[in-house]
């Protein structure tokens, strides 16, 4: 059964219209990775420097692994460590921010 993830990230000051613009042009490579580990859809808003994800993928885990070492992601997490205050190095078992209510 799909997951769906949340998560939160924070732009480092004045990095909003670079992660825009980084993210206008998402590498064909990266898309592929993501597809090929399992995402289905990737979304994200901004509100300031905060930043709201939402991931559906088979599996969140499996993916993380899948892109640790991924040469389409490496590039692509080095130029997000420069805009994020905080770099995901996709170590450890990050499984996004705890769902506490849903209206099914």
């Amino acid at each position: 059964m799909p997951e769906t993830i949340a998560l939160h990230t924070r732009l480092k000051p004045g990095a909003e219209q670079d992660y825009a613009d980084a993210h206008a042009g998402i590498p064909a490579a990266l898309v592929a990775a993501l597809k090929a580990a399992g995402v289905g859809n990737w979304r994200i808003w901004r509100s300031g420097q905060d930043l709201f994800h939402l991931v559906e993928v088979a599996d969140y885990q499996s993916m993380r692994r899948a892109l640790a070492d991924h040469p389409a992601n490496v590039p692509w997490q080095a130029r997000m460590a420069e805009l994020l205050e905080v770099q995901d190095d996709y170590s450890g078992n990050d499984s996004g921010i705890p769902l506490v209510w849903e209206l099914a």
